[in-house]
């Protein structure tokens, strides 16, 4: 991309102003124009048919871009190439002709149009002035009625409650039929899952992940734009035609839930900055993460509903960061398009849902552009993530997480003791079969500088953080739904049900983890059948110029890249001490890198009941402090006595961690 010149004064980390973020919308926009139909209603991009067709797709192409469209107009004021406001209104107009050839399909349950139909609802609400108020009416009527096949339709019961609200919303704010009562039990249902400090779970169950952030906590908050007439068009419309009504409450009338909102936007922003390295990079935890630096999107929220606890210049250089590190990697590709992936295509990170439109769910990175110019977010200096003035930790009980950054390298951890994306019925989500595993989910760590190998036949092995008792033929079992037990201070618990085909079972996998410094400890007690070989592994790490380089000796095995970044894992108790650990190369399986390479450790042998195993898990990312994985051995002593492991470390620190 061709980028404004760096200010190095009032951007020190990043360099990137306002005008950097205006570019960039441009130059995505720009790039989407030879893809549009005649009528500008479909964007047909190149990439993998999702699983809702062709004409979904083209739809989602028209309607994420719009978003983008949409912040990037009204945060002009109107002051952006008309053909760009021209460009849309256009879509919209052939997207809900019938005879057109470009019309988008009718809403109906459960379908992919709720998604994109929210986008549109946004995008209309924001740029009311340059686009809606200047539609043809019978343009508008066509809208209404699109936007109207919401009403009373059922959604998949999780943050596709949204959809209908911001939809349903914004019909209500133009006169136009709605149904009050999808409104309000759309905003009932997500109390049910908020969990506390910030969290919501996406749906039932423990579904914790960034949709927490895009979704969430960012739909509620426009859906009080709307309701509050605010935004850059803020004068309601007239109604759309014959029959049209204006329900009582509909605008200027939120129930008291804005300010509920607020609040918890803002608990959840006071930890949200410990998510992202030095680099910029968010912790590649999760399902969607084809979205990218949508991440940053709740943090822009926070400054523009007024209630973030952020530093104006931590927010921009947070979500600046945040972009910076993917257009620093290639993202948008040579054709300016976003694609299916982390960095370059990677089908793996991806759902079936997604099509080759779906990575423009990134746009709500730009709701920050609603913020005028003058506004503290793009006028004050940067100031510094948390990773960059410290060592971090941090423990987040209601999703089970711990969080831990270290400055030398800029790198952080996640470590996951509550997130495992199961319904609590078992049932098949858009995402998954029922009762799989997630590598996105089910692994103990993540981190901003790694992802867990993801190819169908690699996560077949569940090797990258990931304890397994492994059944005769090498199939390893699963850690699907997990109970946490402890999050506090620098320490983590939980447990799980391991099965293995043709034993009894399940059998109980109870894990603590303990962090120090750039390690985690665990502590694992694994009940398993005499004899059963059981298998833990480190981080992947991954690099696109050369495999990495690996080696191993008792107890031990390390990777690491030509870059520096290295992963060890280390036996400390009850592993064989005399069997060499071992690492396993692969190729086109990691998002960060083509080749990828996993270090591993092996117990031939479980001696039947419960065993005790604790193992050292070190990531390092700076060349000069790579883990000496021969010496790690040595520098935390072992201790077990009265039914607590009590551990040591080479600084004098002591931790008893109580079995249970």
């Amino acid at each position: 991309m061709v980028l404004p010149p760096t200010d190095t004064a009032l951007s020190p980390r990043t360099g990137w102003t306002r005008a950097h973020w205006e570019s960039v919308a441009d130059q995505l926009l720009g790039a989407l124009l030879p893809y549009a139909t005649p009528g500008r209603a479909l964007y047909r991009l190149p990439g993998r048919t999702s699983g809702s067709g062709e004409l979904s797709d083209g739809l989602e192409g028209y309607a994420r871009s719009f978003l983008l469209a949409a912040f990037r107009i009204a945060g002009a004021r109107g002051q952006v190439d008309e053909a760009l406001i021209e460009r849309y209104a256009a879509g919209l107009a052939a997207g809900t002709d019938p005879g057109s050839g470009e019309s988008w399909p009718r809403l109906a349950d459960r379908s992919q149009q709720m998604v994109e139909a929210a986008s549109i609802a946004i995008g209309l609400h924001e740029t009311r002035p340059w686009i809606w108020d200047r539609l043809d009416t019978r343009v508008r009527e066509r809208v209404a009625d699109w936007l109207g096949g919401f009403v009373g339709r059922r959604t998949h019961d999780n943050n596709w409650r949204l959809f209908q609200v911001v939809s349903e919303q914004f019909l209500a704010s133009v006169g136009a039929p709605h149904s009050r009562a999808d409104i309000e039990n759309g905003l009932d249902r997500i109390e049910d899952w908020y969990v506390g400090d910030g969290w919501y779970t996406d749906g039932d169950g423990r579904k914790f992940d960034y949709y927490n952030g895009w979704a969430m906590h960012l739909y509620p908050l426009l859906w009080s734009r709307m309701v509050a007439g605010s935004g850059a068009g803020s004068a309601v419309a007239p109604g759309v035609g014959p029959g049209a009504r204006q329900a009582t409450g509909s605008v200027g009338d939120d129930g008291g839930r804005t300010e509920v909102y607020r609040r918890r936007l803002a608990r959840f922003l006071t930890t949200y900055p410990h998510f992202f390295g030095a680099d910029g990079a968010p912790v590649h935890q999760g399902r969607s993460l084809t979205y990218r630096f949508a991440a940053a999107a709740p943090v822009w929220m926070g400054a523009l509903a007024d209630c973030t606890p952020l530093a104006p210049g931590l927010t921009r250089r947070l979500a600046s960061g945040a972009v910076r590190h993917f257009v620093e990697r290639g993202v948008p590709d040579e054709r300016g398009l976003l694609t299916l992936g982390w960095y370059d295509a990677f089908l793996p990170v991806t759902q079936s849902y997604s099509g080759p439109a779906s990575p423009y769910w990134a746009s709500k990175a730009f709701v920050g552009l609603l913020l005028p110019a003058d506004h503290a977010v793009w006028t004050e200096p940067e100031l510094s993530l948390p990773v960059e003035e410290s060592d971090q930790y941090t423990a987040l009980p209601a999703p089970g997480w711990l969080l831990h950054g270290t400055e030398r390298d800029g790198i952080v951890r996640l470590v996951n003791h509550g997130s495992d994306h199961q319904d609590p019925q078992g049932a098949a989500s858009p995402a998954r079969e029922p009762g799989d595993d997630d590598p996105h989910y089910a692994a103990f760590g993540y981190t901003s500088a790694t992802a867990p190998d993801t190819a169908a036949e690699a996560w077949a092995d569940r090797l990258g953080n990931h304890l397994a008792l492994l059944a005769p033929d090498g199939t390893p079992s699963r850690r699907r739904r997990i109970h946490p037990e402890r999050c506090e201070g620098r320490i983590a618990s939980s447990w799980y049900e391991a099965e293995l085909p043709g034993e009894r079972g399940p059998f109980r996998i109870a894990t603590t983890s303990v962090l120090h410094g750039a390690w985690e400890i665990r502590v694992h007690q694994v009940e398993a059948p005499a004899g059963c070989p059981v298998r833990e592994g480190g981080h992947s790490v991954a690099a696109s110029d050369a495999p990495p380089t690996t080696d191993s000796g008792p107890g031990w095995a390390l990777a690491r890249t030509a870059a520096g970044l290295s992963s060890a894992v280390v036996g400390l108790y009850g592993w064989d001490p005399g069997r060499a650990g071992t690492v396993v190369r692969r190729e086109g399986a990691n998002a960060y890198g083509t080749y990828s390479a996993t270090p591993c450790l092996r117990l031939e042998g479980h001696p039947g009941g419960t065993h005790l195993l604790v193992t050292l898990i070190a990531l390092a990312g700076d060349a000069s402090a790579a883990p000496d994985a021969s010496a790690l051995r040595d520098s935390v002593h072992v201790q077990v006595d009265d039914g607590a492991v009590r551990l040591t470390f080479a600084d004098g620190e002591t931790v008893r961690v109580q079995l249970n």
